[in-house]
């Protein structure tokens, strides 16, 4: 038997280890590696090319989202679910747009997981039940021909998106410089080409957008004097 080659994205260590543990279990299953934030796990799933990326959205240093978005494009044919305590439309949709082939609740059962994980395995998409219809009703542009999500472009750059996520979890520009080995200058560049295209030009501003779409949760917030 040919296995589905998983890997886990989830940076709380608790969760993570459950999900390990669950699909163990299944004979069709094969874990091949675990990150515990965006970063590692682009750099994971870059070296082990697994058939699926399980990955969680909030994660620090870089988000599901952003991490989905440069591994459709790094990686072709990896299919990618995205783990979130949130059913709201708006992460959903940004889901759909990184390019995700699912989108499973952490509410949801181990079933549910294992169901999903063959669903984009067999080339096809995967939503929650308990959102299924309603967002496929209200959007029904996300499907393709192929029966895949539809990719849509974002407005910002993947560098942009990096800077917005260090914004919304207070990091300076300095220390956005350092955890992205680039320049300040580079990085304030960024600042200003995303405050730019979103016409947002405060950090609260920001950081707002940031949760509103799904970028970071709100438990991820940081205080905003």
């Amino acid at each position: 038997m040919n296995r589905i080659s998983v890997l886990i994205a989830e940076d709380h260590t608790l969760v993570r280890e459950g999900l390990r543990a669950m699909l163990q279990h299944e004979p069709d299953f094969e874990v091949i590696g675990e990150a515990q934030d965006g970063r590692k796990a682009v750099v994971m799933a870059m070296e082990l090319t697994p058939d699926v990326l399980l990955m969680d959205i909030a994660m620090p240093q870089l988000n599901g989202l952003e991490a989905a978005r440069q591994l459709t494009k790094a990686v072709p044919g990896i299919r990618i679910i995205i783990l979130s305590a949130h059913s709201d439309d708006a992460y959903v949709k940004s889901a759909v747009d990184s390019g995700a082939s699912g989108f499973i609740l952490k509410q949801d059962t181990s079933l549910d997981v294992c169901r999903a994980i063959r669903e984009v395995h067999r080339g096809g998409v995967y939503y929650s039940a308990s959102i299924a219809k309603r967002f496929i009703s209200i959007n029904p542009q996300v499907h393709d021909r192929s029966g895949k999500m539809a990719r849509k472009a974002s407005v910002l750059t993947s560098r942009e998106m990096e800077v917005l996520q260090l914004i919304a979890e207070g990091k300076a520009n300095k220390e956005s410089a350092v955890e992205m080995g680039i320049s300040i200058k580079t990085v304030e560049k960024h600042r200003g080409h995303l405050m730019d295209k979103l016409n947002i030009h405060d950090t609260a501003g920001l950081t707002r957008y940031a949760i509103a779409t799904g970028i970071i949760e709100s438990s991820v917030q940081v205080t905003i004097i």
